[in-house]
């Protein structure tokens, strides 16, 4: 199993691996708490777990910024406030295997990109979704002095990704056709290693590259390089990036524990969202080749303070299905309802 206890690895090699992190939109965003105040009142009566704290095992990217919801939780006594004894595992397989993870009880929860999990997920990995963090991290560069400056203008166009089945090339898929733009017949699409991408926008071989942060902002800074498109235009600035999970056992035989990590950490999101600099500055021991300053810009340019849980991220999850099947992703025949129902849980019903 591919997996180690948390480490300062360095940032220029874990930025390779997939960024954590997502889903539609915010059932905590119509009672947003007032500056500092991370308490939500539609989730529940208070959660008091008695007795010694419970030990907790959470896996997570230990370098991706869009994960900062996990060490601030951590530091700033969120699973404190709700008795829990945390634990990370700094993860650096495949979705696969995190989830995996979880189903056979090495860790309890974890969070990713829902396009990174949610085709993983139909393979019945005993696990759930439970909320949705935050939105935004996705983004199609350009050169900032080129001729493209619209998504309908790459129409017979190359655009280049990490990954050919990632999130980024699934998600400007949706986004072309959404705009009539068929994605497999009207764009072409190549796969470079990820820290070839501005070079091959530079010699021309490519016309937009599509890629999630951190990378996608240091690139465009460092690079004169303009986000044309992302998933914080539109409709989609409301669907959330990252998604928490959390493993089926521990819902079914301590539903009040996995209820408490889950509110700890969108308590923990929402103090992220509310102190951006000073959560940055947190996170930067994770990230030692980038600057506090630079992460701050990173979590400026997100959806922070966009949440779900329950009915909502059921909705969300069903409008991410149905538009996967749109592009191939998901077959035709899958019931988008069911399938939701299968991998979200809502622990704050009732």
């Amino acid at each position: 199993m591919a997996f180690n206890f948390i480490n300062r690895r360095q940032f220029s090699r874990s930025l390779l691996a997939a960024s954590g992190a997502a889903l539609l939109a915010n059932p905590l965003r119509n009672v947003m708490a007032a500056e500092g105040d991370t308490a939500f009142p539609n989730v529940g009566e208070p959660i008091k777990i008695e007795g010694a704290p419970r030990k907790v095992t959470l896996a997570w990217s230990a370098d991706s910024i869009c994960t900062a919801a996990f060490p601030v939780a951590q530091q700033k006594g969120f699973f404190k406030k709700y008795n829990l004894d945390v634990n990370f595992i700094d993860f650096a397989g495949s979705v696969d295997q995190m989830l995996e993870t979880m189903s056979t009880g090495k860790a309890d929860g974890a969070s990713g990109m829902a396009l990174r999990w949610l085709k993983p997920l139909q393979q019945g990995f005993d696990v759930k979704l439970v909320a949705g963090l935050h939105s935004g991290c996705l983004h199609l560069l350009a050169p900032q002095n080129g001729p493209i400056k619209t998504l309908a203008e790459l129409k017979g166009k190359t655009i280049g990704v990490g990954d050919i089945g990632g999130p980024a090339k699934n998600f400007f898929s949706m986004r072309f056709q959404e705009i009539g733009i068929d994605p497999e017949k009207d764009v072409s699409w190549r796969q470079f290693p990820e820290d070839m991408l501005p070079l091959a926008l530079k010699r021309g071989a490519i016309q937009a590259a599509g890629l999630d942060d951190p990378l996608a902002h240091l690139f465009q800074t460092k690079n004169q390089l303009v986000s044309i498109d992302s998933n914080m235009d539109g409709k989609w600035q409301h669907i959330a990036c990252c998604v928490v999970g959390l493993r089926g056992s521990l819902i079914r035989k301590d539903p009040m524990v996995a209820k408490a990590i889950t509110q700890a950490i969108l308590e923990a999101g929402q103090w992220v969202h509310h102190n951006k600099a000073e959560a940055a500055k947190m996170f930067e021991p994770y990230a030692p080749k980038v600057s506090s300053q630079e992460l701050t810009a990173i979590l400026e340019t997100e959806g922070t303070h966009e949440q779900s849980v329950g009915t909502q991220l059921r909705d969300n999850v069903i409008f991410y299905a149905n538009e996967l099947k749109k592009i191939g992703v998901f077959p035709q025949s899958l019931n988008s309802e069911t399938y939701a129902n299968k991998v979200t849980q809502d622990l704050f019903v009732g």
